[in-house]
């Protein structure tokens, strides 16, 4: 017989949960979703925290990509949206291309239909193609690359008869790109800054520009997001449709949002019950709002981070009922970033958006990834320490459960040039240990430091390449100095002629050289010599003719000019003579400063070479650059460059007060600045997988001055119990009175009359038989002071540098052998002969390119070297 209880007397029984780290719930986690395995537990709250605003603070090495793609696969798993109901934002194509990849392997299969996962400027060029007739384009409109962008610009300014070379349309397309990150129409530009350009016009030719862009059917990368912006507010439907249609929305990289970005993604991120959008935290009124001298950035501050309340107007378009606006309040954004990493203000990121995240979502959950992957003990000491001085941060601490590694090093050198042979001679030595060339980099604060280590690896034979841009000598302004200078040597040259005919702008266009090259190949003869015979002519337009003549003339003067002056002087008076130095002083962009202190390294670069040919010669050995980016080869790179990028070993030369911290952001921004140099520091300290190897010079070229320098203040936030000072590989070491490097001219027993080697002792000799036929010491002679020796018999401690130091000088004549003599252009060796060299020991010649030989070592492997550095074995 079945009783049944009364309903009234059954009592009811709690909700079960099964208990943290009980039976059942480690029972329930192995059978949880593949993706979840691995994860540490603050790595898994942030996959699992699903519901309204979260901000994942990631540092260096925390596993912040494999945090936002696996949380990506969480929400399809839980089946919480479709992937065309995900909105996911990355700062690079690569970056969503690799979230799309490690997503199919985390599902087991191609993930598909995920239009919205991209860039802000890829997807905000998506949604302008559905509504561009609401911002009077096509749907087939283009996007202007910069080029066509300063060419538009220059037809403008054209109209408005102003002068270009005083106001250069580069100049006013970094104002233009700058107001558009910014969120600035034309109509919202301050009347303070439409001033800075054109004596006012500055706003009117924004306007202009952007009137014009309509007519063409174009618009700019800026416009990808500003026209986005302006379609949102002017058409609240619209923007409530994307807001419906993304359930959540992912952020890389949110450290780096300038302010148009955060603007698109605040508006985006609202409650879909609000049809318009009040001004939010970043917003910018019309110009008319703005008080003369104001900024329009001070409404990040002050203005109210969330919408106001609706009007009656919009209240009647879309009626809320009450308690529903809370509700749909709540957004289910994700950001993920570091506010450490913070380091590209210079192109308009605001680090303020991340700082203020929890004040623009209330309620919002913040979860930190301190553990690091990537790094050891020391390093990430080393690094938490510099950052801990920054006051503008959220915060957080970098831990590891790896091992405690090699100490963060320093390491003082007398100047530059000692600084990266000391640099050269560790990683040969890590080479000799076993390390691959792959996993070392070497991290600069500014790009005009790359050239000495170029320089330095050729001569070691090490192969390198530059990340994030081209090799010194590749460069723009420096491939367009040495054409130049190749025009003077051989006039003959016509591919260094043809590009520089025309730079600085002469008026000599594309008909004007094709008449050259006619006449040219017509007589058989260079382009220099029928541009000479052409100008005697009629054949060209008086103006044409004009600037071509004075072309011929000035490279006559130059080469006259060459026989009496030193070759480093004559390369700085083509510069200025030509127009080049003062066409890039004229340059408003933000690369041009970057240029004109290239070409002060290149001038700077020509001190250690005989003469014009010699230096020429030597950058043909330079540019022969060989293999592709698979091959082992140093990284060498700016610190801007390297984030993102993980290396064994890390060198960070340069670690001086005026080049890191920059003195020029100090100026520009102040503490500000100084921060973001700082979290610049940590950025490149936190590349450093194993070693870590911070150098400092006392002595560098700065502004094309030798300047005594002082270290970084950096090197004193650094913790001394995970930092280790070392000496110097390159030569002296660091020390000395008062704080500063001995000197390599310290020991000055071994300059001149004291050294007493019979060779020496006959050099003499046979430079006073010379009398003032050499005026002491010509180019058949020997200089005492240009030639430096370090006497082998001295008795002084100093360090011995070998022969010669690399002054300028001519070559030296010793018993009628001439020692230090110009590379030629044919080679006395043949293929398959036996060769020994000073460094690399014996190997057997490969391959002969003019003087330079590929050389199989039978120690160092296979090395390119001129003939005149091997003998025969």
């Amino acid at each position: 017989m079945i009783r049944m209880t009364e309903p009234s007397k059954i009592t009811s029984v709690p909700d079960h949960q099964p208990a943290a780290g009980g039976i059942a719930a480690r029972a329930r986690a192995s059978v949880g979703p593949k993706y979840l395995t691995g994860l540490n537990p603050e790595q898994r709250e942030a996959v699992e925290t699903l519901d309204g605003p979260v901000l994942v603070l990631a540092g260096a090495g925390t596993g912040k990509t494999r945090v936002l793609t696996t949380r990506i696969a969480h929400i399809l798993s839980q089946g919480r949206a479709r992937p065309a109901e995900i909105l996911s934002v990355t700062f690079t194509n690569k970056a969503a291309r690799e979230m799309k990849h490690r997503l199919g392997q985390m599902l087991g299969h191609a993930v598909e239909g995920m239009p919205w996962l991209g860039t802000f400027h890829s997807i905000g060029g998506r949604i302008l193609r559905f509504h561009a007739e609401l911002a009077q384009l096509k749907s087939n409109f283009t996007v202007l690359d910069v080029d066509d962008q300063v060419r538009l610009l220059k037809q403008l300014l054209q109209a408005e008869n102003i002068d270009d070379k005083r106001w250069p349309a580069r100049m006013l397309a970094g104002l233009i790109d700058g107001w558009k990150n910014r969120g600035l129409t034309p109509s919202q530009v301050p009347s303070g800054e439409a001033a800075m350009f054109a004596n006012g016009k500055g706003g009117k030719l924004y306007a202009s520009y952007q009137e014009r862009l309509k007519i063409l059917n174009a618009a700019d990368f800026g416009d990808l997001l500003l026209e986005n912006i302006r379609i949102f507010r002017e058409h609240p439907d619209i923007l409530r449709q994307y807001q419906q249609r993304f359930k959540f929305i992912l952020v890389d990289e949110y450290q780096d949002t300038n302010v148009a970005q955060y603007l698109w993604l605040r508006l985006l991120s609202q409650a879909p019950s609000s049809l318009t959008s009040p001004r939010v935290r970043g917003e910018v009124a019309s110009q008319s709002d703005v008080g003369e001298g104001d900024s329009p950035l001070t409404e990040l501050v002050e203005t109210a981070p969330h919408p106001d309340a609706l009007s009656a107007s919009e209240a009647r378009r879309s009626p809320v009922k009450d308690g529903e606006r809370e509700k749909n309040h709540v957004k289910n954004i994700c950001c993920v970033g570091d506010d450490d990493q913070s380091i590209y203000g210079w192109r308009g990121a605001e680090v303020d958006n991340i700082l203020r995240f929890e004040h623009d979502f209330p309620g919002a959950k913040v979860i930190r990834l301190e553990r690091n992957y990537r790094s050891t003990g020391h390093i990430l000491a080393a690094a938490s320490h510099l950052i801990a001085h920054n006051e503008g941060r959220l915060g957080k601490t970098l831990r590891t459960e790896d091992v405690e590694g090699e100490k963060v090093t320093v390491t003082g050198s007398w100047d530059s040039e000692e600084e990266a042979r000391g640099i050269g001679e560790e990683i040969e030595q890590l080479q000799r240990q076993g390390e691959k060339l792959n996993e070392i980099a070497i991290l600069v604060r500014a790009s005009y430091q790359m050239r000495e280590f170029e320089d330095r690896f050729v001569t070691l034979g090490l192969p390198y390449r530059v990340i994030g841009g081209p090799r010194f000598y590749e460069r723009a302004e420096i491939r367009d100095a040495l054409a130049y200078l190749r025009v003077i040597n051989s006039p003959a040259d016509d591919l260094a002629f043809e590009r520089i005919v025309n730079v600085p702008k002469r008026g000599l266009g594309d008909a004007t050289i094709q008449l050259l090259h006619d006449h040219a190949r017509k007589r058989r003869i260079p382009l220099f010599e029928a541009a000479r015979a052409v100008v005697e002519t009629d054949e060209l337009k008086p103006k044409a003719r004009g600037s071509l003549r004075d072309v011929v003339a000035q490279f006559d003067r130059w080469r006259a000019q060459r026989e009496v002056t030193a070759h480093t002087d004559l390369a700085q008076i083509v510069l200025d003579e030509s127009g080049y130095t003062e066409m890039w002083q004229k340059d408003r962009s933000a690369d041009a400063a970057g240029r004109l202190e290239n070409l002060k390294e290149l001038v700077r670069s020509m001190e250690e070479f005989e003469n014009l040919q010699g230096f020429l010669e030597h950058i043909s050995l330079v540019m022969d650059r060989e293999g592709g980016a698979e091959d082992d080869a140093v990284s060498l790179m700016t610190l801007h460059s390297a984030k993102g990028l993980e290396f064994d070993n890390v060198f960070l030369p340069g670690w001086e007060e005026g080049l890191f911290p920059s003195q020029r952001t100090l100026d520009e921004q102040g503490r500000a600045g100084l921060e973001e140099e700082r979290r610049l520091g940590h950025v490149g300290l936190t590349r450093a997988r194993r070693r870590a190897m911070i150098y400092f010079a006392t002595n560098r070229r700065i502004h094309g001055t030798w300047s005594t320098t002082i270290p970084s203040r950096f090197l004193d936030e650094l913790p001394a119990a995970n930092v280790e000072i070392t000496e110097s590989k390159g030569g002296s070491a660091w020390g000395g009175t008062g704080g500063y490097g001995a000197s390599r001219f310290d020991d000055m027993e071994a300059f001149g009359s004291t050294y007493s080697t019979p060779g020496w002792q006959r050099a003499q000799a046979n430079r006073n038989r010379s009398g003032g036929r050499n005026g002491g010491g010509g180019r058949g002679g020997f200089e005492e002071e240009a030639a430096t020796f370090s006497s082998s018999s001295s008795s002084s401690s100093g360090p011995d540098f070998g022969s010669f130091s690399s002054r300028r000088r001519g070559p030296l004549t010793i018993e009628g052998e001439l020692v230090a003599k110009s590379t030629g252009t044919t080679s006395e060796f043949a293929l398959s002969d036996r060769v020994f060299h000073q460094k690399f020991g014996y190997g057997r010649v490969t391959k002969i390119d003019g003087n330079k030989l590929t050389i199989a070592f039978d120690k160092a492997g296979e090395k390119k070297v001129v003939d005149s550095f091997v003998q025969r074995a």
